[in-house]
């Protein structure tokens, strides 16, 4: 049986099937070739999803570093020396999450005990589709999305030190500065910042109309 490697665009999905190479897919041709040769091979094949449905690619940027292991700290600095070349292993490797991304996706992900450290990294990047009483939790929720009213529901789990909210809905688009779009979004803010310790930031650079 092949793997399913869902997407959420028909035209990608023609492009791998198709043999024909064309000026406008170049940048994507050895992606492409390989994807197909998958395809051909029975490996993979591509169903389409609506974008909606197409689970979020979010992921999780670690710092590393080494730190002496508890059984060596009350060692002096020649003797911690000597059982290094020793080749005693005397670090560990810690891992801290510095910046998480969620994707586009619904606030279950704020439930799911496998992205603890995504609500701990120091700064979230998370979508608030809707901002206001105007859209149900259940109507973003149906179409994969996220209410910032579910994300002041399960602000305590919230231990960012910033939240970066973005993936505003179509219906938020600033005109102006003064826009009373923008005011929503600032109110929406508020809100929030009130529920969690975290730095709450919209980031609605981007937002000016096509038509202005």
């Amino acid at each position: 049986m092949p793997m399913k490697l869902y997407c959420d665009n028909k035209a990608t999905i023609s492009i791998a099937h198709n043999p024909v190479q064309h000026d406008r897919t170049k940048h994507v041709e050895i992606d492409r070739h390989f994807i197909k040769e998958k395809i051909e091979a029975e490996a993979i094949c591509m169903p389409f999803v609506p974008t909606s449905q197409q689970v979020a690619d979010g992921y999780v940027i670690y710092s590393v570093r080494k730190k002496l292991k508890k059984q060596y700290t009350h060692l002096k600095g020649k003797q911690i020396e000597k059982l290094k070349k020793s080749g005693v292993e005397i670090t560990d490797t810690v891992l801290s999450p510095e910046v998480a991304f969620t994707g586009d996706t619904t606030s279950d992900f704020m439930l799911d005990p496998r992205n603890a450290d995504a609500l701990r990294a120091k700064i979230l990047i998370t979508e608030a589709t809707f901002l206001d009483e105007g859209v149900s939790i259940e109507h973003a929720r149906q179409h994969g999305h996220t209410h910032i009213f579910e994300i002041m529901e399960n602000a305590e789990w919230i231990r960012n030190k910033s939240v970066l909210l973005t993936h505003f809905s179509s219906r938020y688009h600033l005109e102006t500065v003064a826009s009373s779009q923008l005011q929503d979004i600032r109110q929406a803010v508020s809100k929030l910042q009130s529920k969690v310790s975290a730095k709450v930031v919209p980031l609605t650079e981007g937002f000016k109309s096509m038509y202005s």
